[in-house]
């Protein structure tokens, strides 16, 4: 990949935040405590400020019982084209892995898209998804390890795999270059 996108904007993030703890119920405390994060930091979430990880957000959408799309996503147009290289990414603290929404589930379809791209030396865990949380990955390029922790499998150009995503599992590039489309069905 030549070009890292450009970061999610923060407004999506927050006004999204807002959206579902309001429908949740719940405090900044309480929500901060159940995702395992700082009141400040969820706080400055709110109110558009920060460049939270893709761990972060996940744990939100974890706390919150939504799908981590539900916290991403924009505005959808009635037509949508995302060019390669573009649209919301978001970064990994712990890998070299970007991730981009491509589609989020419309209400009753439950079912988000995202572009991935992997580079060798570095492995994304991930941990379990909502409940009933099944994964589709097709690789574009490269090669990539990916499933859950003890049944990950080799993939490579065109490849296709299914698993659970809501038990702990894992990706890593064996390759450099290494993309994958990753289609995250929530039942």
């Amino acid at each position: 990949m030549s070009e890292v996108p450009a970061r999610l904007p923060m407004e999506w993030i927050a006004a999204s935040l807002k959206r579902e703890r309001g429908r949740a119920g719940l405090s900044l405390s309480e929500l901060a405590k159940r995702a395992g994060i700082a009141k400040s930091t969820l706080s400055q979430l709110e109110a558009a400020h920060g460049n939270p990880s893709m761990e972060t957000i996940w744990a939100l959408a974890v706390a919150l019982g939504v799908p981590f799309s539900a916290l991403v996503e924009s505005p959808a147009p009635g037509v949508q084209v995302i060019r390669a290289g573009e649209g919301p990414t978001v970064h990994s603290d712990r890998s070299s892995y970007l991730a981009t929404l491509l589609s989020a589930s419309p209400p009753g379809v439950r079912r988000d898209i995202y572009y991935v791209w992997l580079e060798p030396g570095t492995v994304r865990d991930s941990e379990p998804h909502i409940p009933g949380t099944v994964e589709h990955i097709v690789v574009t390029a490269g090669t990539v390890k990916a499933g859950p922790r003890g049944e990950a499998v080799e993939l490579g150009s065109g490849d296709y795999m299914s698993y659970r995503g809501d038990v702990s599992h894992s990706y890593e590039a064996l390759a450099a270059g290494t993309t994958f489309v990753l289609v995250m069905q929530h039942m």
